[in-house]
């Protein structure tokens, strides 16, 4: 029942599509076409070819759409992924209409009209699918378009995959109860959920009850399972879900791969690749290099008052640790007396006699950091990102703290979702790595630019600086 309604809603967003693409097409011609009409086509293009590029505009999109996922079920991603995967079916569909109407035709149709109508439909298109999204999701949470979940386990995994489903109403999943592997679990609760019988019962239970979705949560020990399982779904219609009882080990970017066909579960993966780093490389040279312009007088200031407060360099250079492990030297204005490690590196403490009294001030706000804009500009640090440690403190930190090296896996930064938070100096470094961990699992730009704009509008100042 459930997929001949999706035949139907597919049906619908097809249409929806087509007018959208329509739309844009009529907009872009009249846009480009309008009066008063522009150099080079004083004149109207022939209508014949307007129509034909037009029809095959209204062939192809749905066509690319389709290709690219845009007709599968969408429940599972939001509606801004939605939106980007317009993006991508756009781009690819602009230039294949492109390339059939410039090598298909001796003539040629405007240029401009083609581009005016590409950019439109994405608007239109991304807009549309956007607002439909929204409008689901609002009727799920109020008990429509449902798909009724059978969660098959009773135990750690099943209680998970349930408050996976209850914070994310929005997706329209709602659990009709639970099979557990033993009789006494049996009339119990697993986070709200009934348990109504055991995986003996499973047949029965697809019989007699709507279920649309079984999804499998057992423990991996009970994996040899599995074939009866099928065997029961598969004289069904149900969709059948694995959740995998290996995500108990995966540290970061964990995930579903597939390798020659074969699928593979990802555990651990490195960080911050390919567009992306390059992407956050090109934020950093940009906006480094905009600071370093922008705080030069301050920096020419602050250089000043260190070499007239106290004897020794105006910067010091400190061994920290970076991307992959690899030391580099930290560039900060001085705040210690000059030979303030002489007897061991260990950190800073309230009212630590080794700090000047400039040096002081210059930790508060954070202003001893500004030089390390030369360490970005070089490539050894990011603006945003874990905060480096000492060599001598990480051997200690990575014996007691599982997953500490993981923070390694990124650019080390001036500032981090971490210090956004508060956790700087005498803090607990559990809790940071657990912020730093966050942060490289969630990364984009936008979440960069937050946390600047947090430390901007205040984060520079701490009152666990010392």
């Amino acid at each position: 029942m459930f997929k001949r309604h999706h035949q139907v809603f597919t049906a619908f967003r097809v249409l929806l599509d087509v007018a959208m693409v329509a739309a844009a097409f009529a907009g872009a011609y009249a846009i480009r076409f309008g009066s008063p009409r522009t150099f080079p086509y004083p004149e109207l293009p022939p209508t014949r070819e307007t129509l034909t590029v037009g029809a095959l505009a209204l062939v192809l999109w749905p066509l690319v759409l389709r290709s690219v996922g845009l007709y599968r079920p969408q429940r599972h991603k939001s509606a801004l992924d939605e939106v980007f995967g317009v993006f991508k079916a756009t781009v690819l569909a602009g230039l294949l209409l492109v390339a059939i109407t410039y090598f298909a035709r001796e003539d040629r149709y405007s240029r401009g009209a083609l581009l005016i109508f590409t950019a439109l439909a994405f608007v239109g298109v991304g807009a549309m699918r956007f607002l439909f999204k929204e409008v689901l999701q609002a009727l799920r949470r109020r008990g429509y378009n449902l798909r009724y979940v059978l969660v098959l386990g009773a135990g750690r995994l099943a209680r998970q995959t349930l408050e996976q489903i209850e914070a994310h109403r929005e997706l329209g999943f709602r659990p009709v109860g639970c099979l557990s592997l033993t009789r006494a679990r049996v009339g119990h609760k697993v986070d709200g959920t009934e348990v109504i019988g055991t995986l003996r019962d499973l047949r029965e239970v697809l019989t007699r009850q709507q279920v649309d979705q079984v999804l499998v949560a057992l423990p991996s020990r009970s994996f040899h399972r599995l074939p009866r399982i099928m065997e029961i779904c598969a004289d069904t219609t149900v969709d059948v879900k694995l959740v995998p009882d290996v995500y108990q080990y995966a540290t970061l970017f964990g995930g579903l791969e597939e390798f020659g066909g074969l699928p593979i579960v990802n555990l651990q993966s490195v960080g911050v690749l390919g567009i992306n780093a390059l992407a956050k490389r090109a934020f950093d040279v940009i906006l480094s290099a905009l600071f370093l312009a922008l705080l030069a007088p301050l920096m020419l200031l602050v250089a000043a008052l260190v070499k007239i407060g106290s004897p020794g360099p105006v910067l010091y250079r400190q061994e920290r640790v970076g991307l992959d492990g690899k030391p580099f030297r930290m560039l900060k204005f001085r705040t210690m007396q000059d030979g303030a490690e002489q007897d061991g590196p260990r950190f800073a403490e309230p009212r630590d006699p080794r700090v000047t009294s400039l040096g002081s001030l210059l930790r508060r706000t954070s202003i001893d950091e500004l030089p390390q804009l030369l360490n970005v500009l070089a490539g050894d640090m990011s603006l945003v990102g874990p905060r480096p440690e000492r060599p001598v403190f990480i051997d200690k930190f990575r014996r007691h703290i599982p997953r500490y090296q993981l923070r390694h896996m990124v650019k080390a930064g001036m500032t981090g979702w971490a210090q956004i938070h508060g956790l700087r100096g005498q803090t607990s470094i559990e809790k940071r790595v657990e912020y730093d961990l966050y942060y490289i699992e969630h990364w984009s730009l936008l979440l960069d630019l937050r946390i600047l704009a947090r430390t901007l509008a205040g984060g520079f100042l701490s009152r666990n600086a010392y």
